[in-house]
């Protein structure tokens, strides 16, 4: 099943097109990345399917249903802002105690601590958030949408502003929630953060997905060269002429030195023959190394792509 399944989506304020007739499928219980440049339409996309503005056409679902067919249709999601504002005064079971209330809910104090254990905060549950730090803000921020239990949990740059001790928390708390099979939609500008924690990505500009898949298929999508590099045994001048020869009918450049082979290829395919190639000759291979884009090079080249 599908999570999110957005059709033909679309938002216009006047003649400005923020979203344009975007299509678009999270599968249920992915960590989902979604990418694009200030101003491509990502937030837009996120209010109209948390339900703080209507589409201007077009339709999505949240887990096959639509908000016309579900009384209960947003009690599926729960939201992390970029900058979520606390009272200070409260601490961080009055939070939780106050939000469950205006959403109706009826939780006893243990599980509003299941919550806090979860987020690592249950020795701060007694503390108020004016006491707390920008990385325990930002998880307060996260129990407090998790509340309501929700199957989607919208987080928008959960580390943005935190040291790298808080980020590796909520790395981890990202990685718990989602086993819990909650499917997280993520936004980010640390695109490192996104290549390691997501299962999907999608790249929005201008309105428009421009691309969507796993890392692996976005890398297949945008390169159509692969470096290979191989650490081996010395080669002597009569293997290096055999290598260079059986080796360019595999590969678009060749550089075959002493001890190290610099190689271009198509496909991941080829590295097992090229790899019996040097064992034939009993050069030892001590190390095979590609070189593959990273989603921040995937991301430059696409918005390069558009401008």
């Amino acid at each position: 099943m599908y999570a999110i399944e957005a059709s033909n989506l679309s938002k216009k304020y006047g003649e400005k097109v923020v979203v344009n007739n975007l299509n678009l499928k999270v599968k249920e219980g992915s960590v989902f990345g979604f990418l694009g440049k200030n101003g491509a339409g990502k937030s837009t996309f996120i209010n109209m399917i948390t339900g703080l503005i209507s589409p201007t056409s077009g339709s999505f679902k949240l887990f096959g249903t639509s908000q016309d067919s579900d009384k209960d249709f947003y009690t599926k999601i729960g939201v992390l802002p970029d900058y979520s504002t606390f009272y200070e005064h409260l601490t961080a079971l009055e939070h939780l105690k106050y939000f469950s209330g205006i959403l109706g809910l009826s939780m006893t104090k243990e599980e509003m601590m299941d919550i806090l254990r979860l987020v690592e905060l249950e020795d701060s549950a007694n503390l108020k958030a004016g006491k707390f730090s920008f990385g325990m803000k930002k998880r307060l921020g996260i129990a407090q949408a998790l509340i309501n239990n929700p199957r989607i949990l919208f987080l928008d740059e959960p580390t943005s502003g935190v040291d790298a001790n808080a980020v590796l928390n909520i790395h981890s708390l990202i990685k718990n929630v989602s086993k819990k099979g909650t499917t997280i939609f993520l936004t980010s500008h640390n695109l490192d953060e996104v290549e390691k924690l997501c299962d999907d990505i999608a790249i929005m500009d201008k309105g428009n997905i421009k691309i969507q898949g796993s890392m692996e298929e976005l890398r297949n999508e945008y390169t159509n060269n692969i470096t290979l590099y191989i650490k081996h045994g010395e080669v002597q001048e009569e293997q290096r002429e055999f290598l260079e020869k059986n080796l360019l009918a595999l590969a678009k450049s060749v550089k075959v030195g002493n001890k190290n082979t610099e190689l271009m290829i198509d496909h991941e395919e080829t590295i097992n023959s090229v790899n019996r190639l040097f064992l034939s000759q009993e050069i030892n291979v001590y190390r095979l190394e590609i070189d593959e884009p990273s989603l921040e090079e995937i991301f430059i080249n696409i918005n390069m792509d558009t401008i």
